[in-house]
């Protein structure tokens, strides 16, 4: 079996997979870099009802282009388009900050309970450490199966004993299927926790964060075909981006 079919079939069974060594040390420091100075500017507090507290920094791809290496990385995209098709869209590309303090998060799924499919992810998020995870510092924890629950997280008194907690070195990247149960954990430490989280859905769906909103019209030149196409940019920062049709050929006559 092939490294790619072991993380093909790791996300089947268990809703999601951990590879290791993404990131050069050098990439990481220069996101790293980046993200402190985006949540300077623009970070806020955390906005969903789903407990803990953190720092989040929305729309990345906005803020630097540093971001844009993460949108189409050779060794992540292929296994995405596995379960969502090459049509995907980059859904949000933002990042949450567990600082010193920040609490447990509730498990919750992305997805809302009337869009869940066992059979086939509708879609896929996948986290980039910037700092080493491990549970002391608030690793990301995930409950294996439960993309397959029915569920779009633990049902009312129903107590979730068995979770794996993320623990890897800065600049690996967790996969999984957004219907898996997961949620940020406590940082019992001093330092903070840097993540960047970029999910990406099936075509047919909306952007979470749509990323023609403020994208620099001066930074367009710097995406390649690919990022214009998972981004729906083929026609430029300031094209119509309302409906899907603006990015397709017109019909022949």
């Amino acid at each position: 079996m092939t490294s790619f079919d072991q993380i093909i079939n790791e996300i089947d069974i268990y809703g999601f997979t951990l590879v290791p060594d993404v990131l050069s040390s050098d990439q990481v420091l220069e996101l790293k870099e980046a993200l402190i100075k985006a949540a300077e500017r623009m970070g806020e507090p955390d906005y969903e009802n789903r407990g803990g507290t953190s720092l989040l920094v929305r729309n990345l791809p906005t803020l630097d282009p540093a971001f844009f290496q993460i949108i189409d990385h050779p060794l992540i995209l292929p296994i995405l388009e596995h379960f969502l098709d090459k049509s995907l869209i980059l859904g949000s590309l933002s990042a949450r900050i567990v600082r010193p303090g920040d609490g447990l998060q509730n498990f919750h799924s992305d997805i809302p309970g009337h869009m869940l499919n066992p059979v086939s992810p509708v879609m896929m998020n996948t986290v980039w450490t910037l700092v080493d995870f491990h549970p002391t510092i608030g690793g990301t924890r995930i409950v294996p199966g439960s993309h397959k629950s029915g569920h779009d997280g633990p049902p009312e008194g129903f107590a979730v004993r068995h979770e794996f907690q993320l623990s890897c070195k800065a600049g690996s990247v967790l996969l999984f299927n957004g219907q898996c149960w997961h949620a940020g954990g406590a940082n019992q430490t001093e330092d903070n926790r840097y993540a960047v989280f970029a999910h990406y859905r099936k075509s047919m769906l909306m952007f979470q964060l749509d990323p023609h909103d403020e994208f620099p019209a001066a930074w367009f030149d710097r995406l390649n075909p690919r990022q214009r196409e998972l981004m729906r940019m083929q026609k430029g920062v300031g094209a119509s981006h309302a409906a899907d049709g603006h990015f397709q050929s017109p019909p022949k006559r």
